[in-house]
């Protein structure tokens, strides 16, 4: 492909990456915030602009740094970038006229609940006693059926640990060798992560770990377990010497909110240990021993607000807030949203994410039925998510658009969740989740603690976000 080989040409020369990157820089502007095509909010616009160069520039510095193999570096290319970013094909196209809105760009898949780890609040309640997985074959039909229906090339692996996942002799870089035209995000504790490991992840090309960590090393084994940071700095080591692009994933919680979206903190990772890409996941109150005491406050969750808007903005680091950094989805994305994903877990529960732990559907149930991915997409309990999200937030017009500083479903309009779980007659996915739905207390907390970070957020999303689309909307009628 004479395409493919000049554009990897440019990605391995510095100066001619540089214009690249530069004129890059330049169309995402002009696409996202001057052409503006689905007439989102102009400020919308802007933070996915921020977040989309940023994610531009942090791969030119890791290539620049030669952190980048050329196996991984020609996978980026001819996958994330060929077959994700500009991922308008025939089938998708297909999709949408058949079905009348468009497919889920992703899944995410836990194909284990067996972790080495044993962390305090763990979404999964993962352990190492934990034998629940998905079976190659399962795994292996769900990946290529999303790419035949969906046009889906993009796929998220959880946990439990994904790296002990083992079935018919094969495991996590077997799958992702075998489905070469996929990119994989893999969430990771990292403490796996050998040179020997290192080395096949970017042998393969289309892997990207994103390795927890909740601070430095005290914070980090507080939560982990003596001597996990240190298997983690490790873990980097052999991601850099390997080439392989790596990536943080944040749990900020009360006690540390402030640390981990320190400038300390972020230099630290970014620019000592080479991370490309930082995500952040906001203490949910599920899994082991859930207790929404170690939910950051509604007054964090503001300062982080504002603390992430300058990581972004002046320090241009690609790092999001699965719940602050909202406006950058447009909303919540689960469910299967057009754009969004659902999640199967290790027993083929289909949920509509990691953090909303109940169910309608089990993709072995499905397959035994004669059914396929659509038929847990087009489920009851999926569609009352998706009304709700447009309902909300979600392609309104852009002077009419709910705060999506506050999208989270199951955290912040908990009495939405509620009301959806108990109409489709959604179950619970594990015994944590079963003991919350009878829990009045937690009921309450839940839905308090959204309507006070509505109370602190909204009059930011209303002055800087949808106030500026009003003015322009009484100009129209005026004119």
């Amino acid at each position: 492909m004479p395409t493919f080989s000049l554009a990897d040409a440019v990605l391995a020369n510095d100066a001619l990456r540089g214009m690249a990157v530069k004129i890059g820089d330049r169309t995402i502007y002009h696409t996202l915030v001057e052409k503006n095509e689905d007439d989102r909010p102009f400020k919308v616009q802007e933070d996915k602009y921020y977040l989309i160069r940023n994610l531009l520039y942090s791969i030119n510095r890791a290539l620049e740094n030669k952190r980048i193999s050329p196996a991984v570096r020609r996978g980026l290319l001819k996958i994330l970038v060929g077959n994700v970013i500009f991922e308008d094909n025939p089938t998708r196209r297909t999709f949408k006229e058949t079905n009348g809105i468009d497919a889920p760009s992703f899944l995410l898949i836990s194909p284990t609940k067996r972790c080495n780890l044993r962390c305090v609040g763990c979404y999964a309640c993962s352990s190492s006693r934990d034998a629940e997985q998905l079976d190659f074959n399962t795994f292996d039909r769900i990946i290529t059926e999303k790419r035949k229906l969906w046009g889906s090339h993009f796929t998220v692996i959880s946990g439990g640990e994904p790296l002990m996942w083992k079935s018919d002799g094969k495991d996590i870089i077997d799958i992702a060798a075998k489905h070469n035209d996929n990119f994989f995000l893999m969430y990771t504790n990292g403490t796996l992560i050998d040179k020997k490991m290192a080395q096949r992840i970017a042998e393969v090309g289309n892997i990207t770990p994103a390795i927890s960590v909740e601070g430095f090393e005290k914070e980090t084994d507080s939560r982990r377990g003596k001597g996990v940071h240190k298997r983690i700095l490790k873990a980097f080591e052999n991601l850099r010497n390997y080439g392989v692009p790596f990536g943080i994933s944040i749990t900020a919680m009360r006690n540390n909110a402030e640390f981990v979206i320190s400038d300390e903190f972020m230099d630290f990772y970014f620019d000592r240990q080479g991370a490309v890409y930082g995500w952040i996941f906001q203490y949910m109150p599920i899994g082991r021993k859930y207790t929404l005491d170690l939910m950051v406050t509604p007054e964090q969750r503001k300062w982080m607000y504002d603390q992430e808007q300058h990581l972004v903005r002046d320090k241009k680091l690609f790092i999001a807030d699965f719940w602050n950094s909202g406006a950058t989805s447009n909303g919540c994305i689960s469910g299967g949203r057009s754009g969004g994903y659902f999640y199967i877990d290790w027993n083929g529960n289909c949920l509509p994410c990691a953090f909303y732990p109940y169910t309608t559907d089990n993709i072995y149930e499905i397959y035994k039925k004669g059914g396929d991915l659509n038929t847990a997409l087009m489920s009851p309990f999926f569609q009352s998510i998706r009304r709700w999200q447009r309902d909300y937030s979600y392609m309104k017009p852009a002077d009419e658009v709910g705060n999506q500083i506050c999208p989270c479903a199951i955290k912040d309009h908990y009495r939405d969740a509620r009301k959806t779980i108990e109409d489709t007659g959604a179950k619970p996915a594990d015994k944590a989740a079963a003991e919350a739905l009878k829990d009045q207390k937690y009921a309450e907390g839940l839905a308090a603690y959204g309507d006070e970070v509505e109370r602190l957020t909204g009059p930011i999303w209303e002055k800087n976000y949808i106030g500026p689309e009003k003015e322009k909307m009484e100009i129209r009628k005026a004119g």
